[in-house]
């Protein structure tokens, strides 16, 4: 582990921006241990990262009887957001999608437009009412006038830990709601360009990941984030990671080239060949 730590330290010198992370490990009685904390409990812009606490909120409901992932929302004009995702991409709206297909875009793809769709069946206030009652203090989305949008919010690399913590234990939502989101997270069409990079497709779906990219209008400076949850080759959680970058050059660079990006590929490589077979932990 000390070489993750030192791989870290160099990976961060090189990206350049500030940075805040949190790795843990799971011990040998199913707990976890931290590998290395980095101003763990800085409280910063999520992202898109948020759009997993989002998700957490929406699947509480449905654990709870209060809603179905078979229902269905209308996808309509107004709605639609452009930038990351794919709803924005059809030009003409009229379809109704499921609550699951909503989930899926948003996580998969960090469709913008389901953000918005979430919001229609979990207001911004009752979001944050779900997160504090999971015992998390600063992740909040952010209310606005309309009380079914938000703003994406803040989070701390320790909060959003413990989130995948609880995600990986089984314990933050039932265990169907948890396996549904961590099929998502896994999936093999979604972002690669970070942790997952230099990765087999075997070896990425051991990879449940969440990133999260923007610009500073402020300052005109890049964040970059990236978290999520490795498991050995049998599928138990092994590692969670929760890196976020901002004060970041090269804002207008969301591709692979980001140099905060490329931090991530080399990380994640580190993780993974950390990670020995038969770990104990729940099972994927």
């Amino acid at each position: 582990m000390e070489r993750i730590r030192r791989g870290y330290a160099r990976q961060r010198r090189r990206a350049g921006g500030q940075w805040c992370a949190l790795v843990s490990r799971v011990t040998g009685d199913g707990g976890w241990e931290p590998v290395f904390a980095d101003d763990a409990d800085r409280v910063v812009p999520g992202y898109s990262v948020q759009k997993l606490a989002v998700a957490v909120a929406v699947l509480d409901k449905v654990d709870r009887g209060l809603l179905r992932l078979d229902d269905r929302l209308d996808l309509a004009a107004p709605d639609i957001l452009g930038g990351s995702g794919i709803y924005h991409l059809h030009g003409v709206w009229g379809d109704t999608v499921t609550v699951a297909n909503v989930l899926t875009a948003m996580l998969l793809v960090s469709d913008n437009t389901a953000v918005r769709l979430c919001g229609r069946v979990a207001a911004a206030r009752e979001i944050n009412e779900i997160l504090a009652a999971k015992g998390l203090t600063h992740t909040r989305v952010e209310p606005v006038a309309d009380p079914h949008r938000f703003l994406l919010g803040v989070t701390t690399p320790r909060e959003t830990h413990d989130l995948l913590v609880g995600l990986a234990g089984r314990t933050l939502l039932s265990a169907g709601s948890c396996r549904f989101l961590l099929r998502v997270l896994r999936g093999a069409a979604g972002y690669h360009d970070g942790v997952r990079r230099t990765m087999s497709s075997a070896e990425r779906a051991r990879v449940a990941t969440k990133h999260g990219a923007d610009v500073d209008a402020d300052v005109n400076a890049a964040a970059r984030h990236e978290v999520g949850i490795i498991a050995d080759a049998d599928g138990a959680p092994a590692l969670v990671y929760a890196f976020f970058a901002d004060g970041l050059d090269d804002p207008d660079n969301y591709g692979a080239t980001h140099p905060a990006v490329e931090a991530h590929a080399v990380l994640g490589r580190l993780l993974l060949d950390a990670v020995p077979t038969g770990q104990v932990g729940a099972s994927g």
